[in-house]
């Protein structure tokens, strides 16, 4: 029997493959072709080690504010698996997701044996065959994991962006970052525009997109962006876009994902007008969730998905920007394959009390693993000024920083998309 809601639907999903992560694209490509997957609608796919949900942010709500009907496949979700499915804003209806399902099972189960297929690879074609049966205008999809084996790359991009490489999932993509920029590439396709927003992209990206022949666009070399306190600018091949307004994402790399973003509109420029009124404006309300997200009210309470270091140092430097506060209390959980000792040396001194938390996932590392990267990166509790304190579930970390952090305090949740979710529920339980 099969299920009939979008929650049995998932379950399913996620007990069909003993693997969360099985690298080849063989048994989704079969798939793919038994489901006739194929977009009529130009596609536009962001990867990259950081950055590429931000950078699908931008483009959607630029496109939006264009006119266009836009598709947006982004991952992971906090709340609601609809968050994965974006249509015109909107998140898809079980009723639409439940049929996709439907049609991935039939065509996965159509041979004997059946395709063994990952919930990421299962859930991906069902969105892809949800927006190429949708009315869009076009599509974003952003890549899961690396590039070169991610299910996304069944499809042939009109155009492709890698936001940043850095060392991160290295058990899949390698340990150095000429390995995984050379993963990144992979979304590359022939005479097509590839974005690179990377102001130093490792050899090997440059090399295979040269090899293929993609039309490579590098930052600083086809496209930039200058800024002052006020407005910033962004200069391309052949656009220039002047006295925009700065992103309504916070933090300092956010000026090269929307340099990026620009940049792959202006390839697509043919075929996708965008007016400078949308650039504006769209850059003006973006929203995403988990990315340095400052909620307002006190204690100011920041989530931020920063999950290696690349990402920690941006995490920093954010907070640094935010002005004075007594006391900062982060609650942090991570996977046990991140570099957390790297974690917790970007953000150094800035925390004066970690409420280190267990994560309901086999992958997360214990927070006596945490305590023990803290003390490698040279950060140790010393009195009441600054602790460290262990707790077996985000939830319980959370209830603890609430009830010890003072109004002009600020408390940071972060480490990892599953921390910040566990936080984002809490919340929300709380406030119904």
């Amino acid at each position: 029997m099969l299920p009939e809601t979008l929650p049995g639907w998932l379950a399913y999903v996620e007990s069909l493959h003993p693997k969360t992560i099985a690298m080849g694209l063989e048994r989704s490509r079969e798939v793919a072709r038994r489901l006739g997957l194929r977009f009529t609608m130009p596609v536009i796919t962001v990867g990259g080690t950081n950055g590429k949900g931000s950078t699908c942010a931008m483009l959607e709500s630029i496109l939006l504010a264009a006119g266009y009907r836009v598709g947006l496949y982004i991952k992971p979700h906090f709340l609601d698996f609809a968050e994965r499915a974006r249509r015109n804003g909107q998140l898809a209806s079980d009723a639409a997701l439940i049929e996709q399902f439907q049609a991935v099972e039939s065509a996965r189960s159509a041979s004997d044996p059946a395709i063994e297929l990952t919930y990421y690879e299962f859930t991906t074609l069902a969105i892809l065959r949800l927006f190429s049966q949708s009315a869009l205008d076009v599509v974003i999809l952003e890549v899961g994991l690396g590039g070169r084996l991610d299910t996304v790359n069944l499809i042939d991009a009109d155009c492709s962006v890698v936001t940043s490489v850095d060392i991160d999932h290295t058990e899949y993509l390698g340990e150095t970052r000429e390995k995984i920029g050379f993963e990144k590439a992979g979304i590359f396709r022939p005479d097509r525009p590839a974005i690179c927003g990377d102001p130093l992209p490792p050899a090997t990206l440059v090399a295979h997109a040269q090899a293929i022949g993609a039309d490579l666009w590098l930052f600083g070399r086809d496209f930039n962006f200058s800024g002052d306190k006020l407005q910033w600018s962004f200069a391309g091949r052949g656009v220039r876009r002047q006295a925009l307004g700065y992103p309504a994402l916070r933090g300092a790399n956010q000026l090269l994902n929307a340099a990026a973003a620009l940049a792959a509109l202006e390839s697509l420029r043919a075929v996708l007008p965008v007016p400078q009124q949308a650039v504006r404006t769209g850059l003006l309300t973006v929203e995403l969730a988990g990315r340095f997200q400052v909620l307002p009210g006190r204690p100011a309470v920041i989530l931020d998905v920063a999950h290696n270091p690349h990402a920690a140092a941006a995490l920093a430097q954010n907070l640094d920007n935010m002005g004075f506060f007594p006391f900062t209390y982060a609650v942090f959980g991570a996977m046990q394959d991140k570099d957390i000792a790297g974690i917790a040396r970007a953000l150094g001194e800035r925390v004066d009390h970690w409420l280190l938390t267990g994560l309901p996932s086999p992958r997360a590392a214990a927070p006596a693993v945490l305590e023990a990267a803290l003390l490698e990166a040279g950060i140790r509790a010393e009195g009441p000024e600054r602790t460290i304190s262990a707790f077996e579930r985000p939830e319980a970390a959370w209830e603890e920083a609430l009830s010890r952090a003072g109004e002009n305090d600020r408390i940071l949740v972060f480490g990892s998309f599953i921390t910040v979710a566990a936080v984002m529920q809490a919340r929300a339980r709380h406030h119904h």
